[in-house]
């Protein structure tokens, strides 16, 4: 295989990726059709957690909203190439901490690619908020290909600003 598409990590970082987007994608299925989450409505899951079905018709935290065909397939290819370039990082990848980090990421936008694909949108099901009284922050509603990509940036931050600061590199 060409050295640019397949390192010694990339094993390690598609497994990540694979895994990653089969939990995204059974957390949807159960919750959409085992649960059966749009007809409950709002489900009280903590005093800051609620469970809520949400049409994902944008990007990451409801950005870029797209409810047409083109904007829908546009958005389709820009997660490919992020994919594909990302892929190629991995394939390049030096430790097992970049590895899992990239394969984080690319398995959460995996994992929300196949909603876009099948259904024309994201599920979105995660709801934190903090409340006292009258007053309720929500925040965004979001899934687990989301948790994914965040952990995997911050995987990515730890390794550029915190541990090649400290000069430990991992074989």
């Amino acid at each position: 295989m060409k050295p640019y598409l397949w390192g010694p990590l990339t094993g390690f970082g598609f497994a990540v990726a694979l895994a990653a987007a089969a939990i995204d994608q059974a957390s949807k299925y159960y919750l959409l059709h085992v649960y059966d989450l749009p007809s409950r409505g709002q489900v009280a899951v903590a005093p800051f957690l609620d469970f809520v079905f949400v049409r994902n018709y944008g990007i990451s935290y409801g950005l870029f909203q797209q409810e047409g065909a083109l904007g829908q397939w546009a958005l389709l290819a820009i997660k490919v190439a992020a994919v594909a370039l990302l892929w190629v990082w991995l394939a390049r990848a030096g430790n097992r901490l970049t590895a899992l980090a990239l394969g984080l990421i690319v398995g959460g936008a995996l994992g929300n690619a196949v909603d876009r694909l099948i259904n024309g949108w994201v599920t979105d099901f995660v709801l934190f908020y903090a409340a006292s009284g009258t007053w309720r922050f929500n925040w965004y509603v979001f899934n687990l290909a989301d948790v994914a990509i965040v952990a995997g940036v911050v995987g990515l931050l730890y390794e550029s600003l915190i541990r090649d600061s400290g000069g430990a590199q991992e074989a």
